[in-house]
């Protein structure tokens, strides 16, 4: 009769540790991917986020956009509804508005799920979820393209880089005129 109750404790042991495991689910709140191929006559790319309704409440996608020179191209904060989805093409809305005034053809985008609709000022909350699709020259002479699709990479946030990319986001604003900002278009318009 011990051993089954020892069992038992262990079992019920076991079993509220793996509850809480499930339950906690995922809380990353900052996400990278590139972006590739951001030329004329090549396929857009699109960056995909979604609230997955964990708080119930609306979230912004506070996107960085960089060029291979890691410099700030744009910078935007993009509302998602909970279990909403925000659709973002690279070429027409990521890229067609920067901060040096040239389009760029290559680099990365950060994002950060915040509760702040100010890109300058996010509050990091975990909720989003993101895709990207990515544009691969085909071969190098036939000027095809392929397109694939992964989940953005989960990143470490420190304070140093929340810092960082508010501040260029602040200066790309204040000295941009106009320059090297995002403007969101509605839920799930390119789908």
């Amino acid at each position: 009769m011990k051993k089954l109750m020892f069992l038992l404790a262990v079992m019920a042991i076991a079993l509220t540790f793996s509850g809480n495991a499930l339950a906690q689910g995922d809380n990353s709140v900052y996400f990278v991917t590139y972006y590739s191929n951001n030329a004329s006559g090549a396929p857009d790319g699109t960056v995909r986020f979604i609230n997955d309704g964990d708080t119930g409440a609306n979230l912004y996608a506070a996107i960085y956009v960089f060029d291979d020179s890691q410099e700030l191209q744009a910078c935007g904060a993009c509302v998602i509804t909970p279990d909403g989805v925000l659709s973002e093409d690279v070429k027409t809305e990521l890229t067609n508005n920067p901060l040096t005034g040239r389009v760029p053809t290559r680099g990365v985008i950060k994002v950060l799920s915040s509760s702040s609709w100010d890109p300058t000022n996010p509050w990091p909350v975990a909720g989003l979820r993101g895709f990207a699709t990515h544009i691969q020259r085909a071969t190098p002479t036939s000027g095809a393209y392929a397109t694939t699709e992964t989940a953005v990479a989960d990143a470490n946030l420190t304070s140093t880089e929340e810092w960082a990319l508010a501040n260029l986001c602040y200066y790309a604003g204040l000295l941009g005129s106009g320059q090297g900002t995002i403007t969101c278009t509605p839920e799930d318009h390119d789908f």
